[in-house]
């Protein structure tokens, strides 16, 4: 995943007229009143440093830490300071090649890559549209029992149903999520709480609001797993 190539990612002034009244006393006094005319629109103009204002808001909208929530965003970024897998450097790639950078998230990328099992590749499916990515750190796979995961693991289907349910249609911020949300996988994920104590189902997001390409991500604790069919 490491090879694809990285693809970054761009905004009126407003003019007032002012209408006057000509004196119809005499072709003369017509032409004086003209300048006024002149004089009184060119007071009117907008400032130059309205433009200067809206392009500075634009580009604080676009910081890439802007929406940043979670007990953990702290220690993320001190662990990884700078570099493809920081904050920053996962915002120029797609989903799938940014969790392939970043060091946190080595398990998730090799089972949605065909490392775990080769007949489960998301990658394509993952570059390929706008999500909200629910990203289980190394450590949530770890809790995992080996016999458990590796029986995940060993069944394609059991693995690609596992990986969607941890991803929804549409980039949503923090301030968005909230209640039952719809995932690819087809059930539903339930986020309560707000801030620093935002939950997804049982899993505590350790940071979120990490913005990629297309993509937002929200590291989590805990592997999410789809409710079992009755």
């Amino acid at each position: 995943m490491k090879s694809m190539q990285r693809k970054t990612v761009g905004l009126l002034s407003i003019a007032a007229l002012a209408a006057f009244g000509l004196s119809a006393c005499s072709m003369d006094n017509a032409s004086e009143s003209a300048p006024s005319s002149e004089a009184t629109a060119s007071s009117m103009a907008p400032s130059s440093s309205m433009p200067e204002d809206t392009e500075m808001s634009s580009e604080s909208a676009m910081d890439p830490a802007a929406n940043l929530v979670g007990p953990g965003c702290a220690a993320y970024a001190e662990a990884v300071p700078e570099g493809d897998g920081s904050v920053a450097g996962m915002a120029k790639d797609p989903v799938a090649v940014a969790a392939s950078n970043n060091p946190l998230l080595t398990t998730l990328t090799k089972a949605v890559s065909g490392e775990l099992n080769k007949d489960v590749d998301l990658v394509d499916t993952l570059n390929g549209d706008e999500f909200t990515v629910f990203a289980p750190v190394d450590d949530a796979f770890k809790a995992i029992p080996e016999k458990d995961l590796k029986a995940v693991t060993e069944d394609a289907d059991m693995l690609t149903k596992v990986l969607t349910y941890h991803v929804v249609p549409g980039q949503m911020t923090p301030d968005e999520l909230s209640g039952d949300l719809k995932t690819v996988e087809g059930d539903t994920v339930k986020v309560s709480g707000s801030g620093d104590d935002l939950m997804v189902n049982d899993a505590k997001v350790i940071c979120g609001g990490v913005q990629t390409a297309n993509a937002t991500v929200y590291l989590v604790d805990s592997v999410l797993m789809p409710p079992a069919k009755k």
